[in-house]
C-alpha cells in the first residue's frame, strides 16, 4: 500500500494538523529561554514550505521534554514560535494550549498559507496514553494530519496515532 505525501493532497483552506518534532535542546538564561540547536526546527522548512505553497492554514503540533502532564514553564514551544518565524521570516501564531478554546480560536484565526504552533501537547498526560477524547479535541481542529515528526512517528500517542485514526474515522486524509 503506497502513502501519501503532502503533495497527493489538495489542502488549499483546509486546516492541517502537521505533527512536527521540535523537541529542541534549550537552556534557561537570565530572562528567557534559548534555543542551542534549530536543527529539528529547519528540518521541517521543506514540509512547511509545501503546505504554505497550498494554501493550508497550517497548525503545528509537537512535544518538548517530559513535562510529565503538568505545565513546566521552560518547556513551553512558545520560544520555538519565536525561532520559526524569525527563520521563516514570517508571523507564526502561538496557542497557549493545544486543545480548547485557546487553541480553537486561534486556528479560527489562520488565514491560507499561515502557520499556528499549539503549546506542548505534553502539557495533557493523556497525550502519552492515546487517549481516545483527547485525540478526538485534537482532531477537532484540522481537516487533513500531515506527519513530519519523525523522531516521534513510532510513538503511539495522541497526536500521532489518535489524529490520524480519528480524521481517517471521519473520512479525512492523512501523509
Amino acid at each position: 500500500m503506497s502513502k501519501l505525501t503532502v503533495k497527493d493532497l489538495d489542502l488549499r483552506a483546509k486546516r492541517v494538523f502537521t505533527r512536527v518534532d521540535y523537541n529542541v535542546p534549550m537552556e534557561e538564561t537570565s530572562d528567557a529561554m534559548v534555543i542551542n540547536d534549530d536543527t529539528r526546527i529547519r528540518a521541517t522548512l521543506p514540509t512547511l514550505k509545501a503546505l504554505r505553497n497550498q494554501g493550508a492554514r497550517i497548525i503545528l503540533a509537537a512535544h518538548l521534554g517530559r513535562p510529565k502532564g503538568e505545565r513546566v514553564p521552560s518547556m513551553s514551544l512558545k520560544p520555538v514560535a519565536k525561532k520559526l518565524s524569525k527563520i521563516i521570516e514570517r508571523p507564526v501564531a502561538f496557542a497557549s494550549d493545544c486543545v480548547g478554546e485557546a487553541a480553537a480560536n486561534a486556528v479560527d484565526n489562520l488565514k491560507d498559507g499561515e502557520i499556528l504552533l499549539l503549546e506542548n501537547v505534553r502539557y495533557h498526560a493523556a497525550e502519552e496514553m492515546n487517549d481516545k477524547d483527547f485525540a478526538k479535541q485534537l482532531t477537532k481542529l484540522a481537516d487533513v494530519y500531515v506527519n513530519d515528526a519523525f523522531g516521534a512517528a513510532h510513538r503511539a500517542h495522541a497526536s500521532t496515532v489518535g489524529v490520524p485514526q480519528e480524521l481517517s474515522a471521519r473520512g479525512g486524509q492523512g501523509a
